[in-house]
């Protein structure tokens, strides 16, 4: 089982990097968001419905793509990209709970949310608690619920995947990421059963639908 120290050891490097990257976070991806992401984003929450959680929330990204009528619970590990999140939901006219909170120990009962989503987070973990957070999403949400993910990993094109080998010490040192998470390994494991799985960027990002059990 993951102790607390191994948590915060595996969040503290991600927390530092997102409070230093928060004011240019969103000029930094601008020419992918706009290129490809906010495409993804959108297709992403035609499946959301309902309560959500959106994890890793970011400087807001998503918000223009929560269904009208939804209600929204988006949390963040940094302070200051929650401080972003709420300078957009401001300009969008969004009504957004924003909170600061670790998606490995979500203080949340148990099926609390109807769609939980994660945009490009999980790769900002360790491998070996991709299960674990995995784990924590599917106890908060409920049963007969949405678990949205949108997440990197290699190409399997040669020149695509050296192109991403290439980029990968950049992507850690400015997002705390990388291309190779493996996420989509480990959600039959974490108890859930696909209802979609999709991949675009030229083979490089993995967007899943999938239901608890």
């Amino acid at each position: 089982m993951t102790g607390l120290t191994d948590v915060e050891a595996a969040t503290a490097e991600v927390v530092r990097t997102y409070d230093r990257m928060a004011p240019v976070y969103d000029a930094l991806d601008a020419i992918y968001e706009w290129s490809w992401k906010r495409r993804l984003r959108a297709e992403l929450f035609r499946h959301a419905e309902g309560r959500i959680l959106d994890v890793g929330v970011g400087t807001g990204c998503n918000m223009p793509f929560y269904p009208a009528d939804s209600e929204v619970v988006g949390i963040d590990s940094s302070r200051r990209m929650l401080a972003e999140a709420r300078e957009r939901a401001t300009r969008l006219g969004r009504s957004v709970t924003l909170r600061q909170m670790n998606l490995l120990q979500l203080d949340y009962p148990d099926h609390t949310f109807d769609t939980v989503a994660a945009t490009f987070v999980l790769l900002c973990l360790p491998e070996a608690l991709i299960p674990a957070a995995l784990a924590e999403l599917v106890r908060v949400t409920r049963p007969e619920g949405r678990l949205l993910l949108l997440d990197y990993h290699l190409s399997s094109r040669p020149a695509a995947r050296l192109w991403m080998r290439c980029l990968s010490p950049w992507l850690r040192w400015a997002f705390a990421a990388r291309y190779d998470a493996g996420t989509e390994h480990h959600v039959e494991a974490a108890g859930l059963r696909v209802v979609e799985r999709r991949s675009f960027a030229v083979d490089s990002v993995t967007m899943i639908v999938a239901r608890p059990g």
